[in-house]
């Protein structure tokens, strides 16, 4: 009976151990790493659509709004530091999102998400280069014990949704730089 105590509690300990550790670990803002070549872009305007916007239980509210609101400021806060010369425009259609509600740590730990499609466009002359490109992203491995319910109220979720968002945009940008002026990546 004592080595099943001690066992279980050992268990115990280490789980909560390894879910502490994950959640002292904050999600870090993809904005303070280096600042990656984008060749001669520069941002003109973004164009949020969220019209359709679906709601994946189980989740919190958000208005479509709000959603636009976000993230407008993260692509801006991203892409508006970029003075290649050559304006261009990102729009997204922002398709469904799920903003995980508090659950039971380990055994029920819902998931934050947030779809997107995305199209980029030269400004002038007016003519689409890319996508559209359904991009979908996830909070990060802050989340992967708890859930962000529990540590996260729902704007906390969606300014992280809105930033790794706006990272996986560029990235898939990138991959494709050859729309900015970029030499093949090899």
């Amino acid at each position: 009976m004592t080595d099943r105590l001690t066992r279980r509690s050992f268990s115990g300990l280490s789980l909560a151990g390894a879910a502490g550790a994950l959640s002292a670990c904050a999600t870090a803002d993809p904005l303070e790493s280096e600042q990656r070549e984008m060749g001669d872009f520069q941002l003109g305007y973004t164009v949020l659509v969220t019209d359709n916007i679906k709601k994946i239980p189980p989740s919190r509210d958000a208005t479509p709004e709000k959603w636009a609101s976000v993230m407008d400021a993260e692509l801006s806060r991203r892409f508006g530091r970029y003075q290649g010369g050559k304006d261009y425009v990102i729009a997204l259609a922002i398709e469904g999102y799920s903003l995980a509600p508090p659950g039971i740590p380990v055994v029920l730990t819902p998931k934050s998400i947030l779809v997107v499609s995305a199209n980029v466009w030269e400004a002038d002359p007016q003519r689409k280069i890319g996508g559209p490109e359904q991009i979908t992203t996830f909070e990060g491995a802050d989340t992967l014990f708890l859930g962000s319910g529990l540590m996260k109220d729902s704007d906390e979720q969606m300014l992280t949704l809105a930033r790794n968002m706006a990272f996986k945009i560029q990235s898939w940008m990138i991959r494709n730089g050859d729309w900015f002026g970029l030499p093949p990546r090899s």
